[in-house]
């Protein structure tokens, strides 16, 4: 299912973006209930977004809205995607778009939490970090890359040899004394790793490079569709996917009451 601005979406609508990629999105869990965990901060990610990639704040209201009308006769957890763009983009005047529209995105959801996951390393830096944004080229490059060497996905290392991010996940360790450490380097600000960090006080960032990363006590990835995944690998270091504490980390983010629509 897909509308944009509470209209059926068409090909012509879907052509700018498909032709550009210039824009950014969110993607939310909606659980049972219709409730979504982090919904304020995903709200503000739009927003912040929007003013670096259009110049122009989002209405929370009108997210609301639209995104309870894409959900109208939904039954069990779904992912709900939120793509801000503008359909009079033009590739040689990207200065010109400056009103974005909501194309909201449905699809059924995985259970949580889903199987570990087995991680390559591969160099990669994404474009403007600290935005959700379209240009998803890199990363599927290095999910490819990674897969077709055997892994689940790409863990991503900047220039300076240290861990940043996964292909659309944020990673976190546990060191060997149960400190949960998040990569110090340029990464999304994740809604589900900014919500373990308001449950848990045992945690902090630090460079992290791919030798001590493989020698952590585990390894986790986070996002919204996902919630806390254990990684059963790094490279070819297993990892530890029973870790006593991964298992209290994906409690407290599922503890993380939903927000209503």
């Amino acid at each position: 299912m897909a509308t944009l601005s509470d209209q059926p979406v068409t090909t012509d609508d879907l052509m700018p973006l498909a032709l550009t990629s210039y824009g950014h999105f969110t993607s939310m869990r909606v659980d049972e209930e219709g409730r979504i965990r982090g919904l304020s901060l995903h709200l503000e990610r739009l927003n912040r977004d929007s003013r670096e990639v259009f110049g122009t704040g989002v209405d929370p209201d009108r997210v609301r809205a639209q995104v309870a009308a894409a959900l109208t006769d939904r039954t069990g957890p779904c992912i709900v995607r939120i793509t801000h763009y503008d359909p009079a983009v033009n590739l040689g005047r990207p200065a010109d778009a400056t009103k974005p529209e909501l194309l909201v995105t449905v699809r059924p959801a995985g259970q949580l939490p889903p199987p570990p996951l087995t991680a390559k390393t591969v160099p990669y830096e994404r474009d403007l970090p600290l935005v959700k944004h379209c240009g998803l080229f890199g990363l599927l490059h290095a999910r490819r890359t990674a897969q077709l060497a055997g892994f689940d996905d790409a863990l991503f290392t900047g220039r300076d040899g240290l861990i940043s991010e996964g292909g659309t996940w944020n990673i976190g360790f546990i060191d060997t004394d149960g400190t949960v450490i998040w990569p110090q380097a340029p990464v999304l600000p994740g809604v589900t790793m900014a919500l373990l960090q308001e449950q848990r006080s045992d945690w902090k960032t630090a460079p992290v490079t791919v030798e001590q990363a493989k020698g952590m006590a585990a390894a986790f990835a986070t996002n919204t569709s996902i919630g806390v995944r254990a990684l059963s690998a790094i490279d070819d270091q297993p990892m530890p996917a029973g870790h006593p504490l991964l298992a209290e980390l994906c409690d407290a983010y599922l503890s993380v009451p939903g927000e209503e629509l």
